[in-house]
């Protein structure tokens, strides 16, 4: 669904974007294309790696004819601390106009279906506490509450903008963005990982279901559904490497889905609702009917089996599930 005709276009040079997970992979990409553009950058992790942290080293001047970066140490699970990453972005930068929420990770051992809480491996608590309420997965937590909680933040913030606010209130020649990153899981089943697996269909349903925001107040929601890509979800973590084969299948660069999340963010026909399947050197949107799924170089993962079998070993271990 595009803007409505009278929505100035959109650019990121001067303004202010707003994002989570940058310390690392798409995120810290979009951030660097970000400022590279002309865009202020404010990163809400709990860490950053060495390169995020020079690239905000790089960009730490108080010089107003040159874009800032900034970074706020940020657990995004924890909705006091991920309110607090905005209202930094209002103290430092007098409002955003970006949001992106990227902080996400891809079901692992600590937080997995498969290895329930009460297993030595798992962090995720048995029972939940009077102040907590019920029990909760750290994954779903990450990715698919934090997202949810951030956009309601943001909205909030672009129609209420704080007194004397830079960013200004969101107006068809005032237009804001928020923009998500999916996956193409979010398009298919997948038996090892069905948290990561839910979250991701959650993420694509829940930015269809904001694409009126778009027309009626100039609040942009779409966002990407990247392929295999070549970040430390992947890099790093041995038990994720064995569903690939080299030989058959190949990486999408997170530079890729970085200019993706610009054109979701700048392009007048990528619209709300509009979730951009990212694969090998080629886009397309994802409509949710009758959709055919990923096809192509960078949608593969030819070994999955692989981690199946890993499960089936866990569920043959006695006493699979049971707390004491």
């Amino acid at each position: 669904m595009a803007a409505p005709s009278d929505t100035v276009p959109f650019s990121v040079h001067g303004k202010t974007a707003l994002l989570t997970g940058a310390g690392s992979g798409i995120s810290f990409c979009f951030a660097r294309l970000l400022l590279s553009k002309g865009c202020n950058v404010l990163i809400a992790d709990i860490a950053l790696r060495p390169e995020a942290q020079t690239l905000v080293d790089d960009h730490s001047s108080n010089d107003n004819s040159k874009p800032r970066a900034i970074f706020v140490k940020t657990d995004v699970t924890i909705w006091s601390q991920l309110e607090n990453a905005f209202n930094e972005a209002d103290t430092h930068f007098g409002g955003f106009d970006i949001l992106c929420p990227g902080a996400g990770v891809f079901e692992p051992h600590f937080s997995n279906f498969w290895v329930p809480p009460g297993k030595p491996k798992a962090r995720d608590p048995i029972a939940g506490t009077q102040e907590e309420g019920i029990g909760h997965y750290f994954t779903l937590d990450l990715n698919i509450t934090h997202p949810i909680r951030a956009t309601q933040l943001a909205i909030s913030r672009f129609l209420n903008p704080i007194p004397g606010s830079k960013a200004g209130k969101a107006s068809a020649s005032n237009p804001k963005r928020i923009v998500h990153i999916s996956s193409i899981a979010g398009q298919t089943p997948g038996f090892a990982t069905p948290l990561y697996i839910a979250s991701k269909h959650a993420i694509s349903g829940f930015i269809r279901s904001l694409a009126q925001l778009d027309q009626t107040l100039s609040i942009r929601v779409n966002g990407v559904a990247p392929g295999i890509i070549k970040t430390p979800l992947w890099t790093e973590h041995p038990e994720k490497l064995q569903m690939l084969n080299s030989e058959q299948d190949e990486w999408v660069e997170p530079e890729e889905v970085a200019e993706a999340l610009l054109r979701c963010v700048e392009d007048e026909s990528v619209g709300g609702g509009y979730v951009m399947e990212v694969l090998k050197g080629r886009t397309r949107n994802v409509d949710w009917r009758m959709d055919p799924g990923p096809q192509g170089p960078g949608g593969t993962a030819s070994e999955r089996t692989a981690m199946a079998t890993e499960v089936f070993g866990w569920l043959g271990e006695p006493g699979w599930g049971q707390t004491k």
